[in-house]
């Protein structure tokens, strides 16, 4: 897929992700949903009411009658669509900074468009599909409040909060100005937390900190769980659908780590879990050791939807799935990335822990990753390919070509793939031992550079 790429599209507003675009779109989900009605949902981005009424008036003069949500989580416009029973339009571009914007599509049943959903889509913005009716068949378009709270009264529902109510637990929250600020500090009250909060008024201009929840951006959390004696701090991206952590001593949690902890907490005999290639050892490790079985897909939230739905058609039980960026799925819940819900997980994992969140994590925190990028100009891309398909070919590994070439040496693991973003190609490797990591990456790059 060119525009939707594997979780929505999203671009800097004006240039690449223009009203335009957002019509065309519009007009494309409207055609092939075929739908009578849609939800339309935005984060705190500037641009969102704008562009919001761009997507109101395509679908009205589809026909379609529009319920608009306002500012609401992702995982919240997921709730809303499956209670209602109708698919939404919602602008956000996640993680991104505030002068980006995007598109996410969800179904009827309250979850994104798998792979094949988007493909439709993209199909009917390329045809150029733009219906339209009469002018006295035109939908209507109405404003619908509570949704966020609707939205955190199902989360209590689906959490122990007797437990994390009994552990007395304060958490230091950063929702980073974003969706989230409307929803998680009542939420984690509700569950019976003391709540200390940073980057917690709804700001499209996120002047505390960027959206995405990555150590560097973190320092004002950091600093708040230390000052406030704090257990363990929650933060958001943009539109709430995922969940970063720090732990009681100010450190930075490992996504791998925090995935890898709820997994261990959730996984049994004979389950799958599904995570993209980039998956960490630690998931490996956690995986087997439960005797379960880990399907990788490639990069990507729809790609982890459509193998999940795949797995589940087969009888098989997936009770977590996700990537190492806080993104994490509980399908029995709801199959849609929510942060706020994998929050209450880890907080449910701390209670029944009695134990400091640094002690919960320890177990998964041993672990070495490397990067390293080749740059390349013009054809010599495919020498590169070449050259890794014949690596992979001659190792003395396990070999996964779902997304690149994915190694697994039972003990460490590494990966190449060309990046989705940039004339790079990308190298991964990862072990307990970090000479064992660093020597596989440096390996994998020479035999690469050698073949240009």
């Amino acid at each position: 897929m060119q525009l939707f790429g594997s979780s929505g599209t999203r671009g800097v507003v004006g240039e690449e992700f223009t009203p335009d675009l957002v019509r065309r779109i519009a007009s494309a989900a409207t055609a092939v949903w075929d739908a009578d009605r849609i939800a339309i949902g935005r984060d705190t981005r500037l641009s969102g009411e704008p562009l919001a009424n761009v997507v109101a008036g395509t679908a009205a003069s589809a026909g379609v009658d529009v319920d608009r949500l306002g500012v609401v989580p992702t995982p919240g416009v997921a709730y809303y669509c499956e209670a209602e029973g109708v698919p939404a339009i919602h602008l956000t571009a996640s993680h991104n900074p505030p002068q980006y914007n995007g598109i996410k599509l969800l179904g009827d049943d309250g979850t994104e468009l798998s792979v094949d959903g988007y493909e439709r889509v993209e199909s009917a913005v390329d045809d150029g599909v733009a219906p339209t009716v009469r002018w006295d068949d035109v939908g209507t378009v109405r404003s619908v409040d509570g949704i966020n709270a609707d939205y955190r009264a199902d989360l209590l529902d689906g959490v122990d909060r007797e437990a994390v109510a009994a552990a007395d637990l304060t958490v230091a929250l950063d929702p980073g100005h974003g969706a989230g600020a409307l929803v998680s500090p009542d939420f984690f009250r509700e569950l019976g937390c003391a709540v200390r909060t940073v980057n917690a008024d709804p700001d499209g201009h996120f002047p505390g900190r960027d959206p995405e929840p990555v150590a560097g951006n973190l320092d004002e959390l950091r600093r708040l769980v230390r000052s406030s004696d704090a257990d363990v701090g929650i933060a958001h991206d943009g539109d709430a659908d995922r969940a970063i952590f720090v732990d009681e001593r100010g450190a930075f949690v490992d996504g791998d780590a925090s995935l890898a902890a709820l997994v261990d907490a959730h996984v049994a005999a004979d389950d799958v879990v599904v995570a993209a290639v980039n998956v960490s050892q630690r998931l490996v490790d956690v995986v087997g050791a439960a005797g379960a079985t880990l399907d990788l897909t490639p990069i990507g939230s729809a790609h982890i939807v459509t193998r999940i739905r795949e797995r589940r058609r087969a009888g098989d039980h997936v009770p977590v799935a996700g990537e190492g960026n806080g993104g994490v799925f509980f399908p029995d819940y709801r199959l849609t990335r929510d942060g706020a819900y994998t929050a209450a997980k880890f907080l449910e994992r701390l209670a029944r822990a009695d134990a400091p969140t640094s002690e919960v994590v320890a177990p998964y925190t041993d672990y070495h990753l490397v990067r390293a990028d080749i740059a390349y100009d013009g054809d010599e891309l495919d020498d590169l390919l070449d050259a890794a398909a014949a690596y992979a070919r001659d190792a003395d590994a396990d070999l996964d070509t779902t997304d690149g070439y994915r190694l697994d040496y039972g003990d460490a693991w590494v990966l190449v793939r060309p990046s989705g973003t940039e004339p790079k190609v990308r190298i991964y490797a990862e072990a307990r031992d970090e000479s064992r990591a660093a020597d596989l990456a440096a390996d994998l790059r020479d035999h690469l550079e050698a073949a240009r």
